[in-house]
């Protein structure tokens, strides 16, 4: 089985000059959804988003050609694709000739399926749209809708994640909220290297003392754990703690290494966020 300590994260790599699928290193999530007590049934729905921006490789007289892409890795799937991995990967096109981009879609939607689903018998296909040079300027960039917690004024103190910081107004009328942070911190689990985040949850249900949901989300700065990881952590803490009648929680991590991951998950169906990135992606 495929674990961190087996990736090539914080270890010296050579760069593969020529397309190599082999190069993705699947991470199978049921490790550390076990920990949060998560079993084949899953409470939530949604997706990983992730950009990539550093996609490069020439066409058939050897003439670069450069695109974004924008992958959607189902939260179902029974693995996650390790960032340094899919880097690698992504390296390994640079140098190589596709007949047209049409082609390259093709591969990283076939390489990506298979990786995110690598031994399970039912899959779906990883979403993969390519974003040509001449449509850059039509990539947006909006920062998280909702109230900021950020404004409040607060001592804070817990670098550990902390969910008996939240609370909620359970003996009163529910109410409708959409919260936002930008002080959102994890860590690699592998190398420690802090990873930089702004959250946006979303709920029906029992209001949320904000206080406390600002300190939890702060209480992640020292936590180790992928940004996957820590949204469904978020996710279960805030069911738990809350008792939301409807949930989401959605996170926008700063890009590393030309790739940017945000995951979404939700209690209720409902459309994807629009892959947007933020100012600091």
């Amino acid at each position: 089985m495929n674990t961190p300590k087996h990736s090539r994260l914080g270890k010296p790599t050579i760069y593969a000059d020529q397309y190599d699928a082999s190069l993705l290193f699947p991470i199978a999530r049921a490790p550390q959804r076990a920990e949060l007590g998560l079993g084949a049934s899953l409470p939530f729905m949604g997706a990983d988003l992730w950009t990539a921006f550093e996609l490069s490789w020439l066409n058939p007289r050897g003439k670069p050609q450069v695109a974004l892409a924008h992958i959607t890795v189902p939260c179902e799937s029974v693995n996650l694709i390790e960032s340094k991995s899919f880097k690698l990967y992504l390296g390994s096109f640079n140098n190589t000739r596709f007949a047209d981009a049409a082609e390259v879609l093709a591969r990283l939607r076939a390489d990506l399926t298979e990786a995110a689903w690598r031994g399970a018998v039912v899959q779906s296909s990883v979403g993969v749209k390519l974003v040509a040079a001449e449509w850059f300027d039509r990539e947006p960039i909006e920062e998280l809708d909702g109230l900021s917690l950020d404004r409040l004024d607060l001592d804070c103190d817990r670098y550990s994640p902390a969910p008996e910081l939240l609370s909620a107004a359970t003996d009163e009328a529910p109410v409708s909220e959409v919260l936002t942070s930008n002080l959102l911190r994890s860590n690699c689990p592998v190398t420690g290297q802090p990873d930089w985040g702004s959250v946006q949850i979303s709920y029906f249900g029992p209001q949320i003392d904000q206080a406390g949901l600002l300190r939890y989300l702060i209480s992640f700065r020292k936590h180790n754990g992928f940004h996957e990881d820590c949204v469904e952590r978020m996710f279960m803490d805030l069911q738990a703690r809350c008792q939301p009648h409807k949930l989401s929680v959605y996170a926008r991590y700063t890009r590393r290494g030309g790739l940017d991951i945000n995951p979404f998950r939700t209690s209720y169906p409902q459309a994807l966020p629009a892959n947007r990135r933020t100012a600091r992606q």
